[in-house]
Parts: C-alpha cells; sequence; structure tokens
C-alpha cells in the first residue's frame, strides 16, 4: 500500500471524528483549547489503535469481528444519538450532553473509530506481516484523525452560533450520530 493510498484511507475513517468534532464544536460555544485537544488525541489515538487491534487479532479472530463491529458502532452512535435528541427537549438547566466531560470523549471516540477493526483486518490481508509495517499507517492515521478532530471542532465553534439561534444542535447532532451509526450498518449489511 502506497503513502498516498494510506492517506486517502486515513482521510476516510477521519470523516466521522470530524462530523463529530462538528457537533461537539457547536455545543462547546466558545474555543477550549484543553477540550478540543484531549477530544482530538482521543479520535487520534482510538482511530490508530482499533486496527492494530484487529491486526492483532486477524488471526485468531478476524470472522468473529467482522460478524458484529457495524453492531457494536452503531449501537454505541445510536445510543450516544438518542441521549443527545431527547436532551434537546429538555429545559437549557438539565441538559446532559456535555462534549468537555471525558466519559462523553471516550465514547465518542471508541464509538467512531470500531469500524477501524476492519482496516486492520484488512492489512493483514494485504501483507501486513510486522509491527514495524504497521507502524507508518498506524501514524497517519493518527495524526489525520487528530487534525481533522480540531478542524471539526474549530468549524463546529465559528459557525456554531448561526446554527443553534436557529436549530437545537444536540437534535442535530443526535441525528448525524444515528445517522452515521446507520450508515456503518448499511454499509456493512450491503457487502
Amino acid at each position: 500500500m502506497s503513502l498516498l493510498e494510506i492517506i486517502f484511507l486515513a482521510i476516510g475513517l477521519a470523516m466521522d471524528c470530524f462530523t463529530v468534532s462538528i457537533v461537539c464544536g457547536v455545543l462547546l460555544k466558545r474555543p477550549n483549547w484543553p477540550v478540543i485537544l484531549r477530544m482530538s488525541l482521543l479520535f487520534g489515538f482510538f482511530q490508530a489503535f482499533m486496527p492494530l487491534i484487529g491486526w492483532m487479532c486477524t488471526t485468531h479472530f478476524a470472522q468473529y469481528i467482522e460478524a458484529y463491529d457495524h453492531w457494536v458502532a452503531f449501537a454505541l452512535l445510536a445510543f450516544l444519538g438518542v441521549r443527545m435528541i431527547l436532551s434537546a427537549f429538555k429545559p437549557e438547566e438539565a441538559h446532559h450532553t456535555d462534549p468537555t466531560l471525558l466519559s462523553t470523549q471516550v465514547t465518542l471516540a471508541i464509538a467512531t473509530s470500531i469500524d477501524a477493526l476492519a482496516v486492520g483486518i484488512s492489512f493483514a490481508c494485504t501483507g501486513f506481516r510486522t509491527l514495524s509495517q504497521m507502524t507508518l499507517p498506524l501514524l497517519v492515521i493518527g495524526i489525520v484523525s487528530f487534525l481533522f478532530g480540531v478542524l471539526g471542532n474549530l468549524l463546529g465553534l465559528r459557525f456554531g452560533s448561526a446554527i443553534t439561534r436557529r436549530l437545537r444542535p444536540e437534535l442535530i447532532g443526535g441525528l448525524i450520530l444515528i445517522f452515521i451509526g446507520a450508515k456503518i450498518l448499511v454499509t456493512h449489511l450491503c457487502e
């Protein structure tokens, strides 16, 4: 696999992180660099770590991981999405979806990276035999996901005030998370 192919693969994997980061930026409403950087680092870490797990487990568990990874991703994203939608209809002081919480960030990072397990499996099937061969793809995936996380948050912050005046961002964010989960599920079921 060439460097260009690895970069395109990393961009494809980072799109879910990017979308979720935009929603989180809208919810933040003002720049909070420690939160943005921590969230982006978590996205980068899990996007790089999940393919490593997939690659390592391929020889023993490939058929089991591929059988349900899309269901796990869908369930996590749907759960978070429904929670955000319900929160959108509560009074402002009763909202519980908080992108500044570490638990929310970890859940989002794991949920958006579960489909990357399959990428690790494909690495094993396409000739990546040693950990040293995996280093470059994992670094590229992690860095691209981190950068897309930062960019998504900044875009959400920049355009969030215009959105929040007219719409409920938690409702939109919840629908987006459910859509991403459904897209993952449908994509895997149609293969």
